[in-house]
């Protein structure tokens, strides 16, 4: 059985046209700063998103880590929203391996920091504190996109602080398609941006970390010392290229997918939902009426993640169409009904 993956975009597979770009990759050592596939790759990205230079990493993990150790140094701090993949889903990184400490808050219900309240969260200079180095905010957050004029404010917030900014732009590309806006917008206002190729764009595996040209020169200092320096890792950078020149506006259906759903369900009794910005639905469903639901879903064919933060998660991506979408609500109908 084919089954219908609503677990994350990370679950897409390599299309044909991207297994033939792989296939036919230029290749040579990245290690040796010599793989023209990499070098092409992270010169677009560095253009794609208004930046000097990139670097390309295995993993959105990877790279975020990467940013965090070469922003902050052992004993700073990165103020991060609470529920930021930086802070909640990367395994304390930063922490473990940087020294660096997190200062986390609460995400407004739109996504975004409050920046009154971030001001009071900085610390003092005194060296009973550690010293306040970095705001890091992420977009898409939980599939909300972050208005453009929050970006700028904080831009300005960060500068008076004397804060460095870094994006965890994942899934920037989702934000821009929502928004009209080119991806350079978004990131503009950021010191340093992190791409995930692996999630609505469809590659294998990858992320790229953008920023200044010094910027990237030492965060690839770090990459090595993670363990993330690849040979020929051209072959992944190929697919990288084919999903940046042809699945960016295709995210689009995506969204379109996502609001289908989202009516979708709330037409069903027993479901709670607003509305869906971008590739993310959030159904919330009593939890009487959730237990075995996975489970019924999976006999049917469909794949769903457990609770996230108490309610679900549903994500669309290009290995999901409108059918999919349409078996999805018969089978959610069903089982509530």
């Amino acid at each position: 059985m084919q089954m219908i993956d609503f677990r994350s975009d990370t679950v897409t597979r390599p299309t044909t046209a991207m297994l033939k770009v792989m296939n036919a990759a230029e290749l040579g050592d990245d290690v040796f700063d010599d793989d023209p596939t990499v070098d092409r790759l992270e010169a677009l990205v560095a253009e794609t998103l208004g930046k000097e230079s990139s670097m390309f990493v295995p993993s959105g993990t990877q790279s975020n880590l990467a940013a965090l150790m070469t922003h902050c140094a052992r004993g700073d701090e990165y103020i991060v929203g609470q529920q930021a993949h930086t802070y909640l889903f990367e395994g304390g990184g930063g922490a473990t391996l940087g020294g660096i400490q997190p200062q986390p808050i609460d995400q407004e219900p739109d996504g975004t920091l409050d920046l009154g309240k971030l001001a009071k969260l900085i610390k003092p200079d005194d060296y009973h504190y550690a010293r306040t180095r970095l705001l890091c905010l992420e977009n898409t957050t939980w599939g909300k996109v972050l208005p453009q004029e929050y970006l700028a404010k904080a831009k300005a917030f960060a500068n008076e602080h004397g804060l460095a900014l870094h994006l965890d732009g994942a899934r920037i590309f989702n934000a821009a398609v929502e928004q009209e806006v080119s991806a350079a917008e978004i990131a503009a206002p950021f010191d340093s941006v992190s791409v995930c190729l692996s999630k609505g764009l469809g590659c294998p595996i990858g992320s790229v970390l953008a920023g200044s040209a010094d910027f990237v020169k030492e965060a690839r200092r770090w990459r090595k010392m993670l363990g993330g320096g690849m040979r020929q890792s051209g072959i992944l950078a190929a697919a990288g290229i084919h999903a940046l020149e042809n699945h960016v506006d295709r995210l689009a259906e995506d969204h379109a997918n996502a609001s289908l759903l989202a009516d979708g369900l709330a037409a069903i009794e027993g479901i709670d939902i607003g509305s869906a910005q971008t590739n993310m639905v959030f159904p919330n469903i009593t939890e009487h009426k959730i237990t075995g639901l996975a489970e019924h879903l999976k006999q049917h064919g469909i794949l769903i993640m457990d609770p996230i933060a108490g309610s679900l998660r549903l994500v669309t991506h290009l290995d999901v169409d409108a059918s999919d979408i349409r078996t999805a609500i018969e089978v959610f109908s069903e089982y509530l009904g």
